[in-house]
């Protein structure tokens, strides 16, 4: 019989039956099926848990912690000026424009004009946030950056610790 998909199998001797575990003493593995004498690891429905090292201090609780995460961190979307080839006959960028050419990922995050790249024609571009190359490259190929209102982002204990000190000298 030829072999073929539909009925494979492997070669003789290349696979092993599952030892049969608490069968008896004629199967080698009865009685105590290999887990030893009494104790929690003897018991049925014992799980050892994660990262457990018999009751010594587990590493990772031996091992120090390293750095935090910040809260206030802004995800900003980063777009060069090279990246705006890609939208063809468009001179108006906006956030949208960006996220339907699929330039950036969200239109409610932080969008920055960077200025990798030169511009090849004029284009009017509104961003949150923009560098000084990138503006000085657009306005030179005739095109206008809108930047919206600087916006203070002072938030929590900064603002407290700065009431304080105006008071302290006032």
């Amino acid at each position: 019989m030829p072999k073929e998909l539909s009925n494979l199998s492997p070669k003789p001797g290349s696979t092993h039956s599952k030892k049969r575990r608490g069968r008896g003493p004629g199967s080698g593995i009865g009685r105590t099926a290999g887990r030893g004498h009494k104790g929690q690891q003897s018991r049925s429905g014992y799980k050892r848990k994660a990262g457990f090292e018999g009751g010594q201090m587990p590493i990772h609780r031996r091992l120090p912690k390293r750095g935090f995460t910040n809260i206030w961190r802004e995800q900003v979307q980063e777009i060069n000026l090279r990246d705006l080839a890609r939208l063809g006959k468009v001179t108006e960028v906006t956030p949208e424009v960006l996220a339907a050419q699929g330039l950036i990922r969200d239109v409610n995050k932080p969008v920055k004009l960077l200025g990798v790249g030169e511009l090849d024609k004029a284009y009017t571009i509104t961003v949150t946030a923009a560098s000084k190359a990138a503006v000085e490259k657009v306005e030179k190929a005739g095109g206008k950056v809108n930047l919206p209102a600087p916006a203070p982002k002072k938030r929590g204990k900064l603002v407290k610790k700065e009431k304080r000190v105006e008071q302290d000298a006032g």
